[in-house]
């Protein structure tokens, strides 16, 4: 069985593919390459440079390398970017994901694993998210989503593809160095950023209702992200017929912007005290996973911790620009 990865020498992608091809899985990557690098790919996988969007190119890469089973990862994914750029979203992530799926449908695919996102939960007003909060996106990217698990729900009960979608809540880490997030768009790689220049990392809004009165979210290792996919994978090759599975990758545990922040200065040795500014429009309190779903289904839980994913994250950071040095210890 040969599963195609779309995206996969992105971050997360390039992080799925190792993890399957660790656990000695065939699979072959699609992807444009604009934000992904083609030396994160192991040795041996075959990489095809191209768009989801590209019909006849997928029809070829899906015959010609006997694929049954579809991961898809590829899609646009920063908040802010959808809401300035919604048409490019939609386009990229639903109708992109709707070429996929015509593709594997008509060529046989059996299986389809959907990369989703806790954006699509919106502002949650409960202590613990389960797969049955109400889903009430706060942004394109979130809607595309949401959007994205209706499309494959759909297309797998109309032409009987097992099918699950994993709902990734605040991915940090690195399994190595050199698969490190070079972007700088989530809450450790901005502390980073702004330890490396000196400054205080910012804290926008410390009067959120949570105990330190900062925001708390759920942060989970990318290498724990990778093997909820494995997981995943296992379950559609072992019982494909009849599964459609919604899924949160969680660890079940909150941790709060000053949590983070403590925790960074512990791992890094650097003053990583932050300086409180204005909340942010659209920043929920607080949202933590359940992960019990995915216990039961995947026999599937969260191995590292903060400290491991924090300092996996530190040596990324470095790896890709440099010690970080300018603030003090």
């Amino acid at each position: 069985m040969t599963w195609l990865i779309t995206g996969g020498a992105g971050f997360i992608g390039a992080h799925v593919v190792r993890a399957m091809a660790a656990d000695g899985r065939a699979v072959v990557v699609l992807d444009d390459l604009s934000t992904g690098d083609a030396s994160r790919l192991p040795a041996g996988v075959p990489l095809v440079t191209g768009s989801t969007l590209d019909r006849p190119l997928l029809d070829r890469v899906l015959t010609e390398h006997q694929v049954t089973g579809v991961l898809h990862i590829a899609g646009k994914k920063q908040v802010g970017e959808s809401v300035a750029q919604p048409l490019r979203y939609y386009h990229e992530n639903v109708e992109g994901l709707r070429v996929v799926l015509t593709a594997s449908a008509e060529a046989g695919v059996r299986s389809f694993l959907l990369s989703s996102s806790a954006a699509v939960y919106g502002m949650p007003d409960v202590e613990i998210v389960t797969e049955d909060t109400p889903c009430l996106p706060m942004s394109p990217y979130g809607e595309t989503k949401l959007a994205g698990e209706w499309l494959v729900r759909a297309t797998g009960r109309a032409h009987g593809l097992g099918t699950v979608s994993l709902r990734y809540f605040n991915v940090a880490g690195a399994a190595s160095p050199e698969l490190g997030d070079p972007g700088v768009f989530n809450l450790v790689p901005m502390v980073f950023q702004r330890l490396a220049a000196g400054l205080p990392p910012l804290v926008f809004g410390a009067d959120y209702p949570t105990p330190d009165g900062t925001c708390v979210r759920d942060y989970i290792h990318i290498a724990d992200v990778a093997t909820a996919h494995v997981a995943a994978v296992r379950r559609l090759e072992a019982d494909r017929e009849g599964t459609e599975l919604v899924l949160n990758i969680g660890r079940g545990e909150g941790v709060s912007v000053r949590e983070m922040l403590d925790a960074i200065g512990r791992v890094t040795g650097l003053d990583a005290t932050g300086e409180v500014v204005a909340r942010r429009a659209g920043d929920p309190a607080r949202v933590v996973a359940s992960a019990d779903l995915i216990a039961k289904e995947l026999g599937w839980t969260a191995e590292y911790d903060l400290d491991a994913m924090i300092t996996s994250a530190w040596a990324g950071w470095q790896h890709h620009h440099g010690s970080g040095g300018g603030a003090s210890a």
